[in-house]
């Protein structure tokens, strides 16, 4: 279960986009605190200081804006930028550690390459990423993780054989919703009739695509530029 970890914010006034950039350049991420009983609170945080948060903390941080009373509040959104994956901004909910919320956690699957259906040259699927939960937020787990290992081909995987942590309810229909999947890999004919698996074209088959003959005559693909 999730342990709260602490990170102190600076206040700042809700401001346009050109202050927004400014912030960001002085290596700072804006965000808001919203929700409860209170009136949304724009924030500023080091953009170092929250990655490492983020990165070490479970799903409740314990937040305090100019050195104020630590209040708990959950993780809610994390805009990133497309590219750099840089953090750009952060929404944060207030709850109360006393009542059930709802929310949504990554789930994992694990030992997928130690199942009878991989192992067989099996292409597994995760057709689900995230859970929808209720749970109090005290309860709610970082990530939920689920064991494959024994998957067979052609086998499906339904929320139901999922176990729920203690304290936390799954929302999603456990009967309708398609965890993973285990199908063989597809097989193609050429036009002599010979069969291919399509999970094997790799590099050499890149390579016999970009050879000599296809080479004549055509133009070098123009190099992007990336964001300043």
């Amino acid at each position: 279960m999730s342990d709260s970890t602490k990170l102190s914010l600076t206040a700042r006034d809700p401001e346009g986009s050109r202050a927004t950039r400014r912030l960001r350049r002085s290596g700072n991420v804006p965000g808001v605190i919203y929700g409860g009983e209170g009136e949304p609170s724009h924030f500023a945080v080091d953009a170092r200081i929250l990655r490492n948060t983020l990165a070490h903390s479970g799903a409740i941080l314990d937040i305090d804006i100019d050195g104020g009373t630590a209040a708990p509040v959950l993780v809610k959104d994390v805009q990133r930028h497309p590219v750099r994956g840089d953090i750009m901004h952060v929404d944060f909910l207030r709850v109360n550690m006393n009542e059930a919320i709802q929310t949504t956690v990554v789930l994992e699957l694990l030992g997928a390459d130690d199942s009878p259906g991989v192992f067989e040259g099996g292409v597994l699927s995760q057709e689900t990423r995230e859970l929808n939960v209720e749970a109090l937020p005290g309860d709610i787990p970082d990530v939920i993780q689920h064991d494959v290992s024994g998957l067979a081909m052609n086998a499906t995987l339904f929320l139901k054989e999922v176990t729920a942590p203690k304290g936390v309810v799954f929302l999603d229909d456990p009967e309708e919703t398609l965890v993973a999947t285990i199908t063989p890999p597809t097989v193609v004919k050429d036009d002599d009739g010979i069969e291919t698996e399509t999970a094997l074209v790799g590099e050499e088959g890149a390579e016999a695509e970009g050879g000599s003959d296809a080479g004549e005559g055509a133009e070098p693909a123009a190099e992007s530029s990336d964001e300043s």
